[in-house]
C-alpha cells in the first residue's frame, strides 16, 4: 500500500509564490484569498496565518516580483564609471522590464503600494549606485529619479493603453475612417504609426516606445551631468560646493 504524497507545510514563501503564479495564470483581479486557498488545497483562514489581511498579500507578492528584479538586475549591470553609467543603467531598467512582461499585472499593484518595502529601497539603492558612480551629485542624482520614476522599475503609465492591444490595429483602422479631415496630424500620424507597427501586438510599439523614451532621458541626464557645476548661488547642492 503506498503513501500518500505529503503537501509541504504552509508558509509565507509558499503562499506568496501562489499568489504570483495565481496572479500570472488568471490576472489580478482573480488574486483573492479564497481561489489563493483553492490553488493552495487549504482553507481560506490558515492563510491569515501568513499574511494578515488582502493588502498584506499584495505588500508580499511586491517583494516577491521586486526580488526577482533585482536578481535579475544584479546579473544585468552594476555600478560603472564615466560615460559607462547609461549603459549599466539602461540595461538594469530593461532588465527590470523583462521581469514585469512575465508579470502583466505587477504594475498595477506597484502603484497602490504606500509604503516601500526593504527590497524596493535596495533596488533604488542600487540605482543610485550606478549614478554616483558616474558623477552624478546627490542632488541631480534626485532629479534623475524624478525624472525616470516608475520607469526605473521598467514600466510607465501610458497616454493610451488599449484593453484589448490585439483588435486595437482594427480600432485604429475604424478612426482614420470616421476622423476623415477633421484632425488631419492625428490621421496623419496614427496612419503612420499603424503602419509602422504592422506584425506587433497593438498600434503602438510598447517595447520600443518605452526603450525611445528610456535613451531619451538617459541622454539628457547625460548632458545635464557634463554641464553640472557647482554654483554659490545654487541651493540644495552642499555636496558639491568646496569649501
Amino acid at each position: 500500500m503506498g503513501t500518500a504524497q505529503r503537501r509541504p507545510p504552509l508558509s509565507r514563501e509558499r503562499v506568496l509564490a501562489a499568489a504570483v503564479a495565481l496572479a500570472d495564470r488568471d490576472g489580478l483581479d482573480a488574486l483573492t484569498m479564497r481561489r489563493l486557498a483553492q490553488d493552495l488545497e487549504v482553507e481560506a483562514m490558515s492563510l491569515y496565518h501568513h499574511v494578515a489581511n488582502k493588502e498584506a498579500l499584495l505588500d508580499g507578492v511586491v517583494e516577491v516580483v521586486v526580488e526577482e528584479i533585482v536578481a535579475a538586475t544584479d546579473v544585468a549591470g552594476g555600478p560603472a564609471t564615466g560615460d559607462d553609467w547609461r549603459a549599466g543603467l539602461r540595461a538594469r531598467i530593461l532588465s527590470a522590464r523583462e521581469v514585469l512582461l512575465r508579470h502583466p499585472w505587477a504594475p498595477r499593484v506597484l502603484e497602490t503600494r504606500t509604503t516601500l518595502s526593504p527590497a524596493v529601497i535596495g533596488y533604488y539603492d542600487g540605482v543610485l549606485g550606478i549614478l554616483r558612480a558616474g558623477g552624478f551629485s546627490y542632488d541631480l542624482a534626485h532629479h534623475a529619479l524624478h525624472v525616470l520614476g516608475s520607469r526605473t522599475l521598467g514600466f510607465v503609465q501610458e497616454l493610451f493603453e488599449p484593453d484589448d492591444p490585439a483588435g486595437a490595429d482594427a480600432d485604429v483602422t475604424a478612426m482614420l475612417e470616421q476622423l476623415g479631415g477633421r484632425f488631419p496630424h492625428i490621421v496623419g500620424m496614427m496612419a503612420e504609426v499603424a503602419h509602422a507597427t504592422e506584425g506587433t501586438l497593438g498600434w503602438c510599439d510598447d517595447q520600443f516606445e518605452f526603450e525611445f523614451a528610456l535613451d531619451l532621458i538617459l541622454d539628457g541626464l547625460e548632458a545635464r551631468r557634463v554641464g553640472d557645476r557647482p554654483r554659490s548661488d545654487a541651493p540644495g547642492n552642499l555636496d558639491d560646493r568646496t569649501t
